[in-house]
């Protein structure tokens, strides 16, 4: 992404100089995958939230100022309780052999488990639209690129 410049109206997140750190919001993170032409949607919790392919990734902000940004990648594959010992050494192999994402295995409160992934930053002095835009694309690109790997594995299933 070309760093945005200085764009009109005080209200647009991208204003200002491109240099200029900003604090994490959730309207910045939506104008910056707006710029790639990701669309995103604000889930129940009021987290942002999108599609690709079958991987669904949240957008979320955390800690007490929300100046934690984690990208968080869900693999669609679902595997039943029996398959965790088997997924717990696959997110090793995985965590040894990769930076990003962390994986991770979630089990659902129906007994059925799934890989996630997620990328972690802490914002708290602030960022450009420019390291947001690096943040945002490699936690997407490595989150899809973790849950094809999960999909190559035996025993998942689809939703």
């Amino acid at each position: 992404m070309a760093s945005p410049g200085f764009e009109d109206g005080p209200d647009d997140p991208l204003a200002g100089h491109p240099r200029r750190l900003r604090p994490l919001t959730a309207d910045l993170v939506a104008a910056v995958l707006g710029t790639r032409g990701h669309t995103v949607t604000t889930d129940s919790d009021g987290d942002l939230v999108g599609r690709w392919d079958d991987t669904v990734i949240w957008f979320l902000r955390l800690g007490e100022y929300g100046e934690l940004l984690q990208v968080r990648a869900m693999a669609a594959p679902l595997f039943p309780i029996e398959q965790v010992p088997a997924l717990h050494a696959f997110c090793n192999a995985w965590n040894h052999d990769h930076l990003w994402p962390k994986a991770f295995v979630h089990v659902d409160d129906d007994g059925r488990a799934r890989v996630c992934g997620e990328v972690i930053a802490d914002l708290e002095r602030g960022v450009t639209p420019h390291q947001l835009d690096q943040l945002l694309d490699r936690g997407i690109a490595t989150g899809c690129r973790l849950a094809a790997a999960v999909e190559r594995l035996p025993g998942g299933a689809l939703p």
